[in-house]
């Protein structure tokens, strides 16, 4: 704290003269840090500018950082979903069509030929099936195989301890619920024939949940056996698949309440992000206006400080009118 102190008539100190200094260089540091604040943008540009405000920006920054990663995850979980939905989507309209012709094939009014014409039809449909399960990848990986499982980093709660959600596209899970009544069966079915196991995967003669449910059954009716088209077994057939078709359409609903989480976490998440950079800046950046207006007040201060060091440094001359 400086005094108004003016010793008087001793000349070997010149305390005004060193008042004056040291306003001016307060003036001066305080007009470099407010240069510096505003050149940055920052009020915060080191620990020492504010110990306990710096500790809170760099927390939340990180925190931050880490949503943001969270909100690119959920953006892949997502993806994963719709992928999969699609798919699914579309493997319902192909086995839609084949029990379809299934049931126009149970008409005592069509012929064998017809019957076989629709067979072969709804083998090319199975076919399909076969691809969309095959092409429906993520990250390299089959999501219809059955055996598609992933975790999926979502957020983070108030101990930074991971929140995830899992998208477990197992035969195992069950949330399906899957209905495995209706049940077809089929003898002398060939191990190589093309099954869509539970969604993809070729296991035991089983599609869409239903044991013995073949589609390669489709391929072998011929004139000389209708097969599944038989007036005894299309009513099984009709079945079987009606049930498939509904399971599938659980393995659907369930992508579609994950995708529906999701959306609202990414929302969550993005909220969350802007909340926390704008508490980030309340702390940490500088406010213009008034960094302007502490600028020219010390720049103020430093012009009246340097007319005062140089008029505390005339007073000695005063002395030597002693000596004339």
């Amino acid at each position: 704290m400086a005094f108004a102190i003016s010793n008087a008539g001793r000349i070997r100190t010149n305390t005004p003269a060193e008042n004056a200094y040291n306003a001016m260089d307060t003036a001066n540091r305080d007009i470099s840090l407010r240069q510096l604040r505003l050149s940055t943008g920052k009020r915060i540009n080191s620990a020492a500018d504010d110990v306990a405000g710096y500790i809170t920006s760099k927390s939340l920054l990180a925190r931050n950082g880490s949503l943001n990663s969270c909100k690119n995850t959920v953006g892949d979980a997502s993806n994963v979903c719709n992928i999969a939905m699609d798919s699914l989507e579309n493997i319902t309209g192909l086995l839609t069509l084949i029990k379809d012709a299934t049931a126009q094939a149970a008409s005592g009014a069509l012929g064998t030929d017809e019957k076989v014409a629709l067979a072969k039809q709804s083998y090319r449909m199975a076919q399909q099936i076969q691809t969309v399960c095959d092409s429906t990848v993520f990250g390299g990986r089959q999501l219809l195989d059955t055996v598609f499982t992933a975790n999926f980093i979502i957020g983070y709660d108030a101990k930074n301890t991971l929140l995830s959600v899992t998208i477990d596209l197992q035969e195992t899970n069950h949330e399906f619920d899957i209905n495995t009544g209706g049940l077809m069966n089929v003898n002398g079915v060939p191990s190589e024939s093309i099954v869509m196991g539970n969604l993809g995967k070729p296991v035991n003669n089983e599609f869409g949940g239903i044991p013995d449910l073949n589609l390669e059954d489709f391929y072998v009716v011929s004139m000389d056996d209708l097969g599944i088209f038989d007036v005894n077994r299309v009513g099984v057939t009709l079945t079987s698949l009606a049930n498939a078709i509904t399971n599938i359409n659980k393995m659907a609903t369930y992508l579609g309440g994950i995708s529906n989480r999701l959306s609202s976490q990414e929302e969550l998440l993005k909220s969350q992000i802007t909340n926390y950079n704008a508490a980030i800046s309340r702390i940490e950046d500088s406010d213009v206006a008034k960094e302007q207006l502490q600028l020219i007040k010390s720049q103020f201060l430093q012009n009246t400080s340097i007319i005062s060091l140089s008029q505390a440094n005339q007073n000695p001359n005063s002395f030597m009118r002693l000596f004339q």
